[in-house]
């Protein structure tokens, strides 16, 4: 675990850089970490991240893709267009949250 500053928030995070400590992120923190990954977010990536935070509050562990576009009725191919690439990982880490399970 290292501790840094994003966009002026002192966080902790892992190897990866994922939050270890989701209770540290903010919406703001959240729209620099999108940044840092090329994102610009839309209400769409907002609804999606506030879905997952809720999720990971209520289960305790963050949602896999599969678990994302069933509880949220978004096609996984609408989440690859959101979160190119890698959208769990994606998603997880501007969530603020760790990478889901299974997730390389």
């Amino acid at each position: 675990m290292t501790a840094t500053t994003i966009a002026g928030h002192q966080v902790d995070v892992d190897g990866e850089g994922f939050l270890t400590h989701p209770q540290q992120w903010t919406e703001d923190l959240a729209l620099e970490l999108a940044r840092l990954i090329g994102l610009e977010l839309t209400d769409a990536h907002w609804r999606l991240i506030r879905f997952l935070r809720a999720d990971h509050e209520a289960q305790g562990e963050t949602a896999t893709l599969r678990r994302v576009s069933a509880q949220t009725g978004t096609p996984v191919k609408d989440l690859f267009v959101l979160f190119p690439g890698k959208p769990a990982k994606k998603l997880a880490y501007v969530a603020g949250l760790p990478k889901p399970k299974g997730c390389v």
